[in-house]
C-alpha cells in the first residue's frame, strides 16, 4: 500500500533526521575512540591520576554515543497500535542513561582520588606526572570543544534533547581536561611538593561531571513524568492561537514532551451559530499554524466550544 503524501512527508522527515543524528554522533564516538586511548596511554606512560581519570570520563562518551545510536533507531520509529503516541520517550530514556552513566564515571573518579588524596596525606610519596600527559590534556580540550560546538548545533537544528546531552557531554570532556590540564602542569612546574595537585585535579573532575549530570537527569525526569513545556514556548503557542480574529478565550492548555516533539492540547470558543465545517475547518487552521511554528510532528489536539448567543 503506498503512502499518502502526508505520511510520505513525514517519514522522509524522520529517516533523514535520524540520518543526520548518526552522522553527528559518530563522528562524536570517533573522537571519543581515539582520546580513549590515547588518554589511557598517556596517563600510564605519565603517571597521572588526573589524565586516567579523564581518560575514563572519554571511555564513558564513547560508551554513551553507543547508547545514542541504539535508542535514536527505537524512537524514531513511527506510532503504532501499541504505541499510539510514537517512541519518542525512548530518546529521553537515552539522555537519562547518559545521565546516569556519567554519575557512575564520577562516583569512580571521586572515589579513587579520594583514596589518593588520604594515602598523600598519611605521608606517601605521589608520583609527578609526566609531559606526555600534560599534552594529552591540552589535545582532548581542543578536540573535545570543536566537537562540542558541531554536537550543540546539531543538536539544536535537529530539535533532538539526547543530541544536545550528547554534546554537554564532549564539553564536560573539555573542561575536565581543562582540570587536568591545570593539575597536571602545577605538579610538574611547582616541584615534588605539589604532585598532590594531580590527585585533586582529578577529585575537581569528578565532582564537575556530577553537576553535568544531575542537570541532564534534572530535565529527564521532567519530561518523563510530563512536566509542561516552559512559559515562554506556551505563550507562543497562546500567540499563534490569538493570530486567528475569529477564535475567543483559548484555555485548558496542556503541553508536553514526547522525545524530541512537543504535545499541545487546548480548548478555544467560537460563535455558536457557525456551522460545523467552518468550526472544523478553523481548528485545522490553527492545528496546521501551531505545526509550522514548532515542526510537522508536533501533535496538536483543539476542542472547540461554542459561544452562546
Amino acid at each position: 500500500m503506498e503512502l499518502s503524501p502526508i505520511f510520505a512527508g513525514k517519514n522522509k522527515h524522520a529517516m533523514t533526521r535520524e540520518k543526520e543524528i548518526y552522522k553527528v554522533t559518530l563522528a562524536g564516538s570517533a573522537v571519543n575512540m581515539a582520546l580513549t586511548v590515547f588518554k589511557f596511554v598517556a596517563g600510564i606512560l605519565g603517571h597521572s591520576a588526573a589524565m586516567l581519570a579523564d581518560a575514563v570520563h572519554s571511555l564513558s562518551d564513547f560508551l554513551t554515543d553507543l547508547v545514542v545510536l541504539v535508542f535514536v533507531r527505537i524512537s524514531s520509529k513511527p506510532a503504532d497500535k501499541e504505541h499510539d503516541y510514537g517512541h519518542g520517550k525512548f530518546e529521553t530514556l537515552a539522555t537519562a542513561l547518559i545521565g546516569v552513566a556519567l554519575l557512575i564515571v564520577a562516583g569512580g573518579i571521586i572515589f579513587r582520588s579520594a583514596g589518593t588524596l588520604a594515602a598523600w596525606y598519611r605521608g606517601a610519596e605521589l608520583p609527578k606526572p609526566g609531559m606526555l600527559a600534560l599534552w594529552a590534556a591540552a589535545i582532548s580540550i581542543l578536540l573535545k570543544e570543536l566537537t562540542f560546538q558541531y554536537t550543540v548545533r546539531q543538536g539544536r537544528k535537529l530539535q533532538s534533547p539526547v543530541v544536545e546531552a550528547n554534546a554537554w557531554h564532549h564539553r564536560s570532556d573539555a573542561l575536565s581536561s581543562i582540570g587536568a590540564l591545570v593539575g597536571i602542569g602545577g605538579a610538574i612546574l611547582l616541584g615534588d611538593r605539589w604532585t598532590v595537585l594531580d590527585p585533586l585535579a582529578s577529585l575537581i573532575v569528578g565532582l564537575f561531571i556530577v553537576r553535568v549530570a544531575w542537570k541532564l537527569l534534572k530535565n529527564c525526569i521532567g519530561d518523563l513524568m510530563e512536566a509542561s513545556l516552559p512559559d515562554e514556548v506556551e505563550k507562543e503557542i497562546l500567540q499563534v492561537v490569538a493570530s486567528f480574529p475569529d477564535v475567543q478565550d483559548p484555555h485548558n492548555l496542556r503541553t508536553r514532551r514526547i522525545g524530541s516533539l512537543y504535545a499541545i492540547e487546548l480548548h478555544i470558543r467560537m460563535d455558536g451559530s457557525l456551522p460545523l465545517v467552518q468550526a472544523h475547518d478553523r481548528s485545522n487552521d490553527i492545528e496546521q499554524a501551531l505545526k509550522k511554528k514548532f515542526g510537522p510532528e508536533t501533535h496538536v489536539v483543539v476542542h472547540v466550544e461554542p459561544i452562546k448567543a
